[in-house]
Formats: structure tokens, sequence, C-alpha cells
């Protein structure tokens, strides 16, 4: 079971020492699930597909984004639910896990079922994926953060302009969200991103 502890002061590092640190921390806790939580832009996205790409043990991970499973832009507590209770805890117990994919032009989830193979390491990343009832599961956790303006300009850049109506709305369940589980305390690491 992962420690429960962690510290809470975030430590100012470049994307490249990120990459680096979050690969040691899953090489040191031989790592078969890990958790990337963190606000809108910091990265987390980009983050999980580069350490999967330099994952230290045999077997390239699953990579696993909550924006698959959010239900529209008010969901980020519901898309770390299903997170946990369709691709975490079926991974945990050694057993596939499965989701179908949320359509946002559509409004709705479809498409074909993703499959999760619990016979691979699994990377979960997304705003509201680090949680009490996650940190139990995951082997190794990451918080993210950086600079508001330097992750606003990402996130909207990244989008092509369709968050920037959703911004505040957005930020504001991240804050509730912080407030509410403190993912920054619960993760192993967490690291301010510039």
């Amino acid at each position: 079971m992962p420690s429960r502890s962690s510290t809470s002061a975030s430590r100012t590092v470049s994307f490249e020492a990120a990459v680096r640190d979050v690969v040691a921390l899953v090489a040191e806790r031989a790592a078969d699930r890990l958790v990337i939580d963190g606000r809108s832009g910091a990265g987390k996205t980009t983050l999980a597909r580069r350490v999967a790409a330099e994952w230290p043990s045999t077997g390239a991970p699953q990579v696993v984004s909550l924006d698959e499973l959010y239900p529209g832009w008010g969901g980020l507590r519901e898309g770390g639910a299903l997170a946990r209770a369709l691709v975490l805890e079926p991974h945990h117990r050694g057993e596939a896990g499965a989701y179908r994919r949320f359509d946002w032009a559509r409004g709705t989830f479809a498409g074909p079922l993703v499959v999760v193979d619990p016979s691979l390491p699994l990377v979960v990343e997304g705003c509201g994926a680090l949680a009490e009832t996650v940190a139990e599961l995951a082997d190794a956790s990451l918080w993210m953060d950086g600079p508001e303006a330097q992750r606003r300009r990402r996130a909207l850049v990244r989008d092509g302009g369709g968050f920037e109506r959703h911004w505040s709305m957005w930020a504001d369940q991240e804050d509730a969200h912080i407030a509410r589980e403190r993912p920054d305390r619960l993760a192993q690491l967490a690291l301010s991103v510039i």
C-alpha cells in the first residue's frame, strides 16, 4: 500500500526534470499504477505520455485520460469517480476495466468499449484523478501545478480556444476538488512545472 504521507510543498522544476522525477518514482516504488492529478494546463497529458514511453519496467503502460471520462464541462468530480470505478479498481483487483469515451461534440458516452488490460501497467491522468479513495489504489502518484498564466495559455492553445469560455467554471471545480481531497498532500510527489 502506498504511503499516505507526502510533502504538500511543490518543488518547481522544468518539464524534463519532472519526467525524470516521475520515472524515478515509478522505478523506486515498482509501480504498476500511476495517478497524475493537477491543474488544467499543467502538462499532465504530455507528461503521462512521456513517462509511459520511458516506463522503467517491462511492458508499456496504458494511459487513460480523464478527458475521456468527464461527462461534460461540469463533470470533474464525476470523471474522477468513473476512473476509480471503471479503471483503477478493476486493475487493482487484476480484472479488466472498461469504459466508453465521452463524445464532447454529442454530449454523451459513445463509441466502442475501451478495455483496460490488467496485465499491463496503468497511468491515469487528469484533473480530479487523485482522491483519498484513489490513493490506496495507486502505487505512485503525482500532483502537477504551475503558474496560472502559463497553464491558461497552454490549455487555450491546446484546445483551440474551445476551453476559454469554460476556464473559470472548470477552475472552480478544480478548487473544490483541491479543498475536498487535498491531492497535493495525497501525492508522493508534488511539482510545479515551468
